[in-house]
């Protein structure tokens, strides 16, 4: 069973939230020195250090719930748990780049911002096809 749909929409997404945070960068400050998620522990602000560690915590959580595939519904409540994981620290992000353009030259943004919209997408349609094979499961029950 670990060879599901459902279980390569969970590699990606833990993938991204796990991986992609050490290439891409989050922003740019007005010098161009690009800010990535390791940054955020040498930095001394305690919400980017709850940043980096929602990052790691999705990205754990993600790749625990690949294993869980003979309890899927457990898998499907780890995964609405992730979700909720990735919307706070999507607002975590709004909150820092509408913060970073109070400079007079205005900062860059980077493409490592969509790695929590890239993450909640994929394990929504994890989620989607866990449910579909716990209802696949019923209906063969239902026959017995």
């Amino acid at each position: 069973m670990i060879q599901r749909i459902q279980t390569i929409y969970l590699l990606i997404a833990t993938i991204a939230s796990g991986g992609l945070i050490f290439f891409l960068d989050l922003w740019k400050n007005v010098e161009g020195n690009a800010f990535y998620v390791m940054d955020a522990f040498s930095s001394g602000n305690k919400l980017l250090v709850v940043l980096s560690l929602l990052f790691f915590i999705s990205a754990i959580l993600t790749f625990i719930a690949i294993f869980l595939y003979k309890n899927r519904k457990l898998q499907f409540v780890i995964g609405r748990f992730s979700i909720l994981i990735n919307f706070i620290l999507l607002g975590i992000l709004v909150y820092f780049s509408q913060n970073l353009s109070g400079e007079t030259i205005v900062s860059e943004k980077g493409i490592g911002l969509i790695i929590p919209i890239l993450t909640i997408v994929l394990v929504v349609l994890a989620n989607r096809a866990i449910k579909r094979d716990e209802e696949l499961v019923k209906s063969v029950d239902r026959l017995r």
